[in-house]
């Protein structure tokens, strides 16, 4: 392996280790009570690795989310049915809202040092619905929307869908375990909305 070869696999391994280290602090600790020392210390790197790599904790914690985000998106394209290709547009749109569902409750402590959107950027950055994780979850969600009903206003509706995840009382309401019930209402609106059969 030559030189350059190996300090990119380095920082491969290096930029896994920290996000591992920090989802298991996440796990145990509220994001405000975790530190680039700890995070640091937890992934066996120097805390200037860290900084280098992220910028700074918010860096890091919008680091983790995009990448829990674009597992969710890896299953859409490329993973098998009902979220990928090859199940009904009502049974994909379902099966992706009870997996971002699934992804936000699971991740509110991160979600807490984002803010109250999951897909938010920091304010002097882009608008919500500019960023790449929301664009992403939009299209899909309209492109599904319009499959099954075309009368419907699918661009509506899909920033409808995505708004309830940035809501502050749903937030809150994910806090105290109610991911279920937010599952369940949202499959009642879409099945309100596309009648099975």
């Amino acid at each position: 392996m030559t030189e350059p070869e190996r300090l990119r696999a380095d920082a491969v391994r290096n930029r896994a280790a920290i996000l591992r280290a920090t989802e298991e602090l996440l796990a145990h600790h509220h994001p405000q009570q975790i530190s680039m020392e700890q995070v640091a210390a937890a992934a066996g790197v120097g805390k200037g690795t860290v900084f280098h790599r992220f910028g700074s904790r918010h860096g890091l914690m919008r680091a983790l989310m995009q990448e829990r985000a674009q597992d969710l998106q890896t299953a859409i394209t490329g993973g098998p049915p009902p979220l990928g290709e090859g199940a009904p547009p009502r049974a994909r749109l379902l099966a992706f809202l009870g997996a971002m569902v699934e992804l936000v409750a699971r991740n509110k402590g991160l979600l807490a040092a984002l803010g109250p959107a999951p897909v938010a950027t920091a304010p002097e950055q882009e608008p919500r619905e500019e960023h790449p994780v929301y664009r992403a979850w939009h299209g899909h969600l309209s492109r599904l929307i319009h499959q099954q009903r075309p009368d419907l206003d699918d661009d509506m509706l899909a920033h409808v869908l995505l708004a309830t995840v940035h809501s502050e009382p749903i937030l809150n309401a994910l806090e105290h375990g109610a991911a279920d019930r937010l599952e369940r209402t949202l499959r009642d609106l879409v099945s309100g909305l596309m009648p099975e059969g």
